[in-house]
C-alpha cells in the first residue's frame, strides 16, 4: 500500500520588501504541515528553502505552492522541477491553478503544459530559420560582422608579446571566445 504523504509548503518572494505571510497562511490552510521559505529572485537557481524541502520530503509527500511562478520563472524550469519531483515520488499542488499532480487529471494538465512549451520552442526555432533564410536571400549575412583587420592584428601582437588571449580580449574589448578562436585560426594557417 502506498504511503499517504504529507503536504509541505513552499513560499518564495523576490525581495526582502515583500512579505511571505500571505503565502504561508494559504499553504497552511491547504494542509501544509511545514512551510519552507526563500527570499530570492526567481532568476536564481540556488534556492536553499526549496532544496531543504526536497531533501526533507519523502516518497508520497506533496510540495504545495500558491502559484506556479513561485516554483520557476520559465515553463522549461518548471517542467524540469516537476520531473525531478516525480522521479522522487513527490507530488505538486498549485493552489491558484488548481493543479495536483498526484491525480491523473493533474498530471495530464501538466503534460499538456509541457507539450505547449515544446510546440512554442519549435515555432520560435522555425521562425528564426525562416528569418535567416529570408535575410540570406536578400544578400545579407546574419550574425555579427567580422572584426576589422586592425583589431585582429592587435590581438595577434598582444598574444605574441606574452599576453594570454583572455587578457588581450579584455584590452581590445572583444569576447574571450572570439580571441581564442582567432588565435587558434592563425596558428592553424
Amino acid at each position: 500500500m502506498k504511503r499517504q504523504g504529507d503536504i509541505l509548503g513552499y513560499a518564495r518572494v523576490s525581495t526582502t520588501d515583500q512579505d511571505l505571510s500571505g503565502q504561508i497562511t494559504r499553504l497552511k490552510e491547504a494542509g501544509a504541515i511545514r512551510v519552507f521559505e526563500d527570499v530570492v529572485s526567481g532568476k536564481q537557481f540556488d534556492r536553499p528553502g526549496l532544496s531543504a524541502l526536497i531533501d526533507h520530503a519523502r516518497p508520497g509527500d506533496s510540495l504545495a505552492i500558491i502559484r506556479l511562478d513561485r516554483l520557476g520563472r520559465s515553463l522549461k524550469e518548471l517542467l524540469e522541477t516537476v520531473e525531478n519531483l516525480k522521479d522522487q515520488d513527490i507530488g505538486l499542488i498549485s493552489l491558484e491553478e488548481r493543479i495536483d499532480t498526484t491525480s491523473a487529471a493533474g498530471e495530464l494538465i501538466f503534460h499538456v503544459f509541457g507539450a505547449i512549451a515544446h510546440f512554442e520552442r519549435r515555432l520560435i526555432s522555425e521562425r528564426t530559420k525562416d528569418g535567416i533564410q529570408a535575410a540570406r536571400m536578400k544578400g545579407k549575412k546574419p550574425g555579427r560582422p567580422p572584426l576589422n583587420p586592425e583589431t585582429v592584428l592587435a590581438l595577434q601582437n598582444l598574444v605574441q608579446a606574452g599576453m594570454t588571449a583572455g587578457q588581450a580580449s579584455k584590452q581590445l574589448g572583444i569576447a574571450r571566445s572570439t580571441a581564442y578562436r582567432l588565435i587558434k585560426e592563425t596558428a592553424e594557417t
